[in-house]
């Protein structure tokens, strides 16, 4: 999940940040903004990468984009409009394909661990980072 301190409001809809959206839907996986930045450039837009990032948090704030952070500090994005809520995900290390999973289990634990600590309004993400079969098979 994405950070929520010092949210800001969201940027105002604009062609760069339909550009940007659009951007995020065609790259399928998981992206960093230097990425879509790329992209956005390459497919001639003129667009700054702070407005990329602006629009991206913005997205993640308002529930339209996936957030992992991966194991080397990188924040990557993926569009995920009508995914259904809340959700957690699977992985690949190598090819950074990424399953989305939901689990109870993983729910009861993070409730009944905030209860025994004694925390309300508790949010959490749960990211698994492995091997996919395809990656696995190929070395």
């Amino acid at each position: 999940m994405a950070s929520r301190i010092g949210a800001e409001k969201a940027p105002r809809s604009t062609a760069q940040g339909a550009a940007v959206r659009q951007a995020l839907i065609d790259e399928g996986g998981f992206r960093s903004a230097q990425d879509v930045y790329g992209a956005l450039r390459a497919a001639g837009h003129k667009v700054g990468l702070s407005t990329v990032y602006r629009h991206l948090q913005a997205f993640s704030d308002q529930g339209e984009a996936d957030v992992i952070h991966t194991g080397d500090g990188e924040t990557t994005y993926r569009f995920c409009g009508d995914s259904g809520g809340h959700h957690h995900h699977l992985v690949c290390r190598r090819c950074g394909r990424a399953e989305e999973v939901e689990s109870r289990s993983i729910e009861r634990w993070a409730e009944e661990t905030a209860k025994r600590f004694g925390y309300t309004d508790v949010d959490h993400t749960v990211e698994v980072f492995g091997v996919c079969a395809a990656c696995a098979a190929a070395s």
